[in-house]
């Protein structure tokens, strides 16, 4: 191949990612927010039912107890977030969506009026997400289908404070979307990726002495949703290390492992990473996801 054969292709390659990052872009009301409930966000992980084999029950979508928790501090199942009016937020004006997803508050009324949010969800992360996004997000939880599913009352045992992550405490504009590395950080950030695979001490995440290093436990005595024989799991090393970490790994072997499961020994990662629901990310949002990841520091 000449040189002008290498160019040629390299300018297709260029053309290619950007039209596939005006799909993921251009995305608006109804279609964005399906896009990122059903990916990134993976919002089914937790508030759709699974079946025992730990798979999505078909027709239950988003209608709650996917997962339920039993932790020292809360004791509850991830809520219907439908548009049923009873079990669900089919009374909830669109601003008190929102407040919820980015204050973790719920309105002051109906069902559980005034009651904060459980811990597990990730308001801090959320409240990075554009308000264009917010926008959709909402829209598509008004479209799909109200499903009844009354869930038992959730106990809150100790108020947990909320922690600030960083880049979601910066913010991101639309400009942000169109540089890979800034919407990496993202979709990482609304993806809440670093909660889970930065270490904590004391009940604190330490982003600023361990982003991104792994060694968070996750245990079914915990968590409950997934397939019986799930043992728990910790979370992955996905700094720049090239041993500890994704140094060596290609870009091909990042994606396979966040769509698929898969490590780069061929072994299958465990929940609750949200295979799954990543497996529909836009090639444009996995280029961009893994082009973040490569600006991590090294760290053992």
């Amino acid at each position: 191949m000449n040189v002008f054969s290498k160019l040629g292709n390299a300018l297709l390659a260029g053309v290619l990612l950007h039209a596939n990052a005006a799909i993921a872009t251009d995305l608006s009301g109804v279609d964005r927010g399906r896009y990122l409930v059903n990916t990134i966000l993976a919002c089914g992980n937790c508030h759709t039912p699974k079946a025992a084999d730990g798979t999505p029950i078909e027709g239950k979508e988003l209608s709650g107890g996917g997962l339920s928790f039993n932790a020292p501090f809360f004791v509850g199942a991830a809520s219907n977030i439908t548009p049923d009016k009873e079990t669900g937020i089919g009374n909830w004006r669109d601003d008190e969506i929102k407040r919820a997803i980015t204050q973790g508050v719920r309105p002051d009324h109906g069902r559980l009026a005034g009651m904060p949010l459980a811990p597990m969800m990730w308001v801090g992360f959320y409240k990075a997400m554009t308000p264009s996004d917010l926008d959709a997000v909402v829209a598509y939880l008004r479209a799909v289908p109200p499903v009844r599913n009354e869930l038992q009352l959730p106990q809150h045992k100790k108020q947990v404070p909320l922690q600030p992550y960083p880049d979601a405490e910066k913010g991101f504009t639309d400009a942000d979307m169109r540089d890979p590395v800034r919407r990496g950080a993202y979709l990482v950030t609304i993806g809440h990726c670093m909660e889970c695979h930065t270490p904590a001490k004391d009940g604190k995440t330490l982003y600023e002495q361990a982003f991104g290093r792994g060694g968070k436990a996750y245990g079914p005595g915990v968590i409950k949703g997934y397939p019986v024989e799930w043992p728990g799991s910790i979370s992955r090393n996905i700094t720049s290390h090239p041993v500890a970490g994704l140094g060596r790994w290609t870009d091909s072997e990042i994606k396979r492992a966040i769509t698929q499961g898969i490590s780069r020994d061929g072994q299958p990662l465990k929940p609750p990473m949200g295979f799954g629901w990543y497996r529909g990310l836009l090639e444009a949002d996995l280029d961009a996801i893994v082009a973040w990841l490569r600006t991590l520091p090294p760290l053992e």
